[in-house]
């Protein structure tokens, strides 16, 4: 189980990275100096699922302002997500994805960040922020039915960033707690 504050789990999955090929991997090393945003995902053509990966699609340059990359994850197959980037919104596509979606097929991922349901082989909406160090900072994991909230992974990632202590509800730009 991961820990936050130690090294998080190593990974190697296929990705939409090069959506014509899919031959490109993504590993935790070619973040290595950026912070990660990491989120698992149940599965491709679903409800809720869309609706979480459209809108960290939607602020991924208030992420990389704040040297930051996405990675989503399921236990679908690669040729499953690129159907899914691939299709229009009116047909429960995505309609496209300006970040790489990996395909944890072999589900080994998953059972690292201790993520997965093994009885239906699906994972929970697990979300991981790792530090340029590689280091497990921050972990939070919902039911499947629940969406996460872009805006709180903002405002957590930002507290990181601030490298204080930081009381309830804090923002950027408010002061910091002393000791």
């Amino acid at each position: 189980m991961p820990l936050v504050g130690q090294p998080a789990p190593a990974f190697e999955m296929l990705s939409t990275r090069n959506l014509q090929t899919l031959d490109e991997t993504v590993r935790l090393e070619d973040y290595r100096g950026k912070w990660l945003v990491m989120f698992f995902y149940p599965a491709d053509f679903t409800f809720v699922c869309p609706t979480e990966i459209t809108a960290m699609n939607d602020h991924l340059q208030e992420f990389h302002d704040l040297d930051t990359e996405m990675l989503g994850v399921s236990c679908d197959s690669i040729h499953s997500h690129k159907a899914w980037i691939m299709a229009p919104t009116q047909q429960n596509g995505l309609g496209g994805l300006d970040y790489p979606l990996a395909a944890d097929f072999t589900k080994t991922v998953a059972r690292a960040y201790d993520v997965l349901v093994e009885e239906n082989g699906q994972s929970l909406r697990g979300l991981f922020i790792i530090d340029p160090e590689g280091i497990l900072r921050y972990q939070v994991v919902h039911d499947m039915n629940i969406g996460r909230s872009v805006d709180e992974t903002l405002r957590v990632l930002q507290a990181l960033q601030a490298g204080g202590l930081c009381p309830v509800d804090w923002r950027p730009g408010q002061a910091l707690l002393q000791l």
